[in-house]
């Protein structure tokens, strides 16, 4: 397969709006130049205030005042493209879209203009966007050579990070390393100091550490996120707890270690702490016995194991009791590694890598290597919506997207201009791919800002909000009658929540009652005593829970970087409860924003339907008051959602006519062999 890193496709999006540098012309004729001059000055005031209104987040006053801006210049393309940024950003995309679609008719835009309008329709279509039915291709490789220098030999799995990174193991030069998202390496680690004697698989426990196992060392190797060695786990040996040939990892949810022994057919099960539990995989009166084990994996307590030679997927519950058949034999050639992705399971398998669906074993090819000489041994989902394919004969590392990604290229969009210390610019800047999951782990070399198609001086990229380890975050409890049992949880949960915050980042609880109130607003320390009974907002009858959450978003919209609404509720909903704001506009209002939206059920009953639906549409997970593990990880879960914002400062080249000229900006995206663009422009500050 051809090797494709760096290949800038610019594809059909170099197409860009053309923004001139001239102010707002009158595009309605006027016989009447006096009156025609004076309604431009004016659409020009509004328009200015409007563009700065936006990037302030005060996306409500920007639409008034690029209506006011119309008015003056009904049709103006340029005036009608902000509006319908604004509107984007308000969360109400059919106004946006439709905006979009005037300035689109009267020619302006171009293809940039289309592409944005196209990607921003297709997510309004609500479906499940996991890989099961989706076609993978090659986008790029990360070369196993530098010049005559070897990079890496016979890679074998890999480990995809949540900075959009990638451990790598090497089986041939026995060593893992660590990518960045454009292959260049940026770690090694060999582990302990006698070396990874022919490492097979890693992965990542959940006290952060990584597990590798060691085909030739018969044992695991425990190592800490930079890959500095920490202990051993097992030994050679066929007892209890020893290991030969050891070969796929997998960890289920209390920590414990699973790996299969290939030597004595079976799979070895340890605990955190690397203390031998059990073994299970060999013959009895109810199971054939594990002929040659080797991928594993873990799905709601449901242990999965392959045997290339049988070529199927067995299933086992955790305490080793066959359960029988996910795939049945001969289904597949010879199946190595079989990893997690979300219910499904990413299982390599000769050239060709799957999806196995693990509720009903259903089967779907996503991607194949073609007819070469290939061995696929592993395949995993990494964050930005790729798979990374180790293919051990080809001595290759493939990354492979979605077809319609490659096509579409990424959805850039300036999200912030910030101008007050002209002409020292800075912008921040959102990449998605075109289901809004984000981009993250992206360099300074992978974008290119210009002025006018002209590079800007003095490029910096300041730093991806991925990286923030601070939330901002809105308490959202809920009013209604019958929260009046449910005080003492109420309590507990906003006390455990604010806690874990160490008292970093802003908190503001804000009631839903038939009147939103917000009730508070400060540091997470002051709310230690939290009392539900001090809420000024009464218990009602009918909770104006779309107000309620408009505010919460409202008042996050210039937060951190990493936001989120924590809503507390027993899980019933009022029929007039979203009277206001449809359930798409206000999860579409939070996703366009970046706010995650998270529940804390108070009682063990189903959320109502108007819940599932803006959980399931935004970012965010659903909690249990009173969960074994407690509330303390709700923050951590927030701040590890992945942002694809990116921040830069550039020294601006334009003269500013006073601060009233409306200065261009453009931004090129690149990653292998997808691209996005964006432009837009700003205002320096009026003299």
């Amino acid at each position: 397969m051809k090797k494709a890193l760096f290949v800038f496709a610019a594809f059909a999006l170099s197409a860009s709006l053309s923004f001139s540098q001239s102010n707002l012309t009158d595009t309605m004729k006027n016989e009447n130049s006096s009156n025609k001059s004076a309604e431009s000055g004016f659409a020009e005031d509004e328009f200015r205030r409007g563009v700065q209104s936006y990037y302030r987040g005060a996306f409500n006053e920007s639409i008034l005042e690029f209506e006011k801006a119309l008015s003056y210049l009904p049709g103006e393309p340029r005036i009608l493209d902000w509006l319908g940024k604004a509107y984007y950003r308000a969360g109400i995309e059919g106004a946006a879209l439709q905006e979009w679609n005037y300035a689109s008719q009267s020619g302006y835009g171009g293809v940039l203009l289309q592409n944005r309008m196209e990607i921003v329709g297709d997510r309004r279509v609500t479906d499940e966007y996991f890989g099961f039915s989706q076609k993978f291709t090659e986008s790029g490789s990360f070369p196993n050579v530098n010049g005559k220098d070897m990079i890496y030999s016979h890679p074998i799995s890999s480990l995809a990070n949540p900075d959009g990174s990638i451990w790598v193991v090497s089986h041939g030069s026995n060593e893992i390393l660590k990518f960045d998202v454009n292959g260049i390496v940026v770690a090694r680690s060999r582990g302990a100091v006698n070396g990874l004697d022919r490492p097979m698989d890693i992965i990542r426990l959940s006290n952060g550490m990584l597990a590798v196992s060691e085909y030739e060392g018969c044992r695991i190797s425990i190592l800490n996120d930079h890959g500095i060695f920490q202990k051993y786990v097992g030994s050679r040996g066929v007892k209890d707890g020893q290991l030969l040939g050891p070969q796929y990892l997998a960890e289920d949810e209390f920590g414990n270690i699973y790996v299969t022994d290939f030597g004595n057919g079976r799979v070895v099960v340890y605990d955190s702490e690397g203390t031998y539990l059990l073994h299970f995989g060999q013959k009895t009166k109810d199971f054939v016995g594990l002929k040659s084990p080797t991928g594993i994996a873990i799905v709601s307590g449901r242990v999965f194991v392959a045997d290339s030679v049988r070529g199927c997927i067995y299933e086992f519950d955790k305490s080793g009791n066959y359960i029988g058949f996910l795939v049945n034999e001969k289904v597949f050639a010879r199946p190595e590694s079989m990893k997690n992705w979300g219910k499904y399971l990413l299982l390599a398998d000769s050239n060709t890598v799957y999806t196995v669906d693990s509720e009903d074993g259903s089967v779907y090819k996503n991607a194949t290597t073609g007819s070469g000489v290939s061995q696929i041994t592993s395949a995993v989902a990494d964050k930005n919506g790729n798979i990374i394919v180790t293919d051990f004969k080809a001595n290759e590392i493939y990354v492979m997207s979605k077809m319609t990604e490659l096509i579409g290229g990424f959805f850039v969009q300036f999200e912030r201009v910030i101008s007050d210390n002209y002409p020292e610019v800075t912008v921040e800047v959102r990449v998605e791919n075109r289901k809004r999951q984000p981009v993250v782990g992206l360099k300074q070399e992978n974008f290119l800002i210009t002025e006018n198609k002209i590079p800007v001086k003095n490029m910096v990229l300041l730093g991806c909000a991925d990286n923030n380890d601070i939330a901002d975050i809105t308490i959202l409890i809920d009013r209604s009658i019958s929260m009046k049992d449910y005080e003492e949880q109420v309590n507990t949960a906003v006390r455990e929540i604010t806690a874990s915050m160490e008292n970093k980042g802003k908190v503001t609880v804000v009631s839903a009652g038939a009147v939103p109130v917000t009730e508070f607003s400060g540091m997470p320390n002051q709310l230690s005593n939290f009392s539900v009974r001090a809420l000024k907002c009464p218990y009602t009858n009918i909770c104006s829970l779309d107000l309620a959450m408009r505010l919460s978003s409202n008042g996050l919209i210039n937060a951190e970087k990493k936001r989120g609404i924590v809503y507390i509720t027993a899980g019933s909903v009022g029929q007039d409860s979203f009277t206001k704001y449809s359930l798409s506009d206000l999860s579409t209002y939070m996703n366009n924003n970046a706010i995650s939206f998270s529940t804390i059920m108070l009682s063990k009953n189903a959320p109502s339907d108007e819940i599932s639906f803006i959980s399931s549409n935004t970012t965010g997970s659903s909690y249990y008051v009173y969960r074994p593990e407690g509330l303390s990880g709700v923050i951590k879960d927030i701040i590890s959602i992945p942002s694809g914002l990116y921040q830069f400062k550039y020294t601006s080249s334009f003269q500013t006519e006073y601060g009233r000229k409306y200065l261009p900006v453009e931004i090129e995206t690149y990653l292998l062999n997808r691209s996005g663009r964006d432009e837009t422009g700003y205002f320096a500050p009026l003299e």
